[in-house]
């Protein structure tokens, strides 16, 4: 049976999907958590601005932490982009948002997604993926996306102190620790993906290491040249030149064994 809803009606076993993922409350929603980032950005930038004088940190190295971070999200963006626009269809434009393209991941999301609506027997976007199907998966999704918050809220504190403390023991360990987390955070994503790839078709090692030799070479340029302003555009065109690499290899590799 229909149910009213805020404007015209949702039925469960319609397969318009649109209909309900594109839903007015859905667009309030979204539109609400756009609101908090934006306010959490506003209020991050005055508290650096505020500690940045007790910090030693001038105003222009400021300027250009905050330059670099917004030039370097450019490239990442891209590809959340391009997955975003596939799965519209499939999830609607206010989940796309919030899910992909603000908080989760592309491939979390989409493997929740389907595991939900596969459990209800319904494979996803195929015969049977109705608007309950839709909501089954949807709430999977954001169910999964809050653990990560969850994590967030308890360990953080927990990370502040113990953090603390080795400040008082070694300072210079805050500053190995992190570099670390990093390269280890990056390592295992590369690795990840170079596992999956196919011997014969090795589209992902030269994707890799075409995307790694332009890092390296922006970075010593910018380097022999005292070029700072390259170290800020090296990772958004190290990716753009990746995907290009990724694309002109699946056209000479794999294209032609399909």
């Amino acid at each position: 049976m229909p149910v009213p809803a805020l404007t015209g009606t949702v039925d469960p076993s319609s397969t318009d999907i649109l209909a309900l993922a594109n839903h007015p409350l859905l667009w309030l929603f979204a539109l609400g958590v756009f609101a908090i980032i934006l306010v959490q950005s506003f209020l991050y930038v005055r508290a650096a601005r505020r500690a940045a004088p007790d910090l030693d940190i001038p105003a222009s190295e400021l300027r250009t932490a905050f330059r670099s971070g917004a030039i370097a999200s450019v490239g990442p963006s891209l590809a959340v982009v391009i997955v975003a626009i596939s799965l519209l269809a499939l999830f609607g434009t206010p989940a796309v948002l919030v899910r992909i393209g603000l908080i989760g991941s592309a491939a979390f999301e989409t493997g929740a997604a389907r595991i939900a609506a596969g459990s209800a027997g319904a494979p996803l976007g195929g015969p049977g993926y109705d608007q309950h199907m839709f909501a089954l998966a949807f709430i999977t999704m954001s169910l999964g996306g809050a653990g990560w918050i969850l994590a967030t809220l308890i360990f953080t504190p927990l990370l502040r102190r113990g953090s603390a403390k080795l400040s008082e023991v070694n300072p210079v360990v805050l500053t190995v620790i992190p570099a670390a987390a990093v390269l280890g955070a990056f390592a295992g994503l590369t690795f990840g993906e170079l596992a999956k790839q196919n011997p014969g078709t090795p589209v992902v090692w030269i994707t890799t290491a075409v995307s790694a030799g332009v890092m390296l070479l922006l970075l010593l340029t910018a380097r022999t040249l005292r070029a700072d302003w390259l170290k800020e555009w090296a990772l958004g065109i190290s990716i753009l030149v990746g995907l290009a690499a990724a694309y002109f290899a699946h056209v000479a590799l794999v294209a032609p064994a399909a």
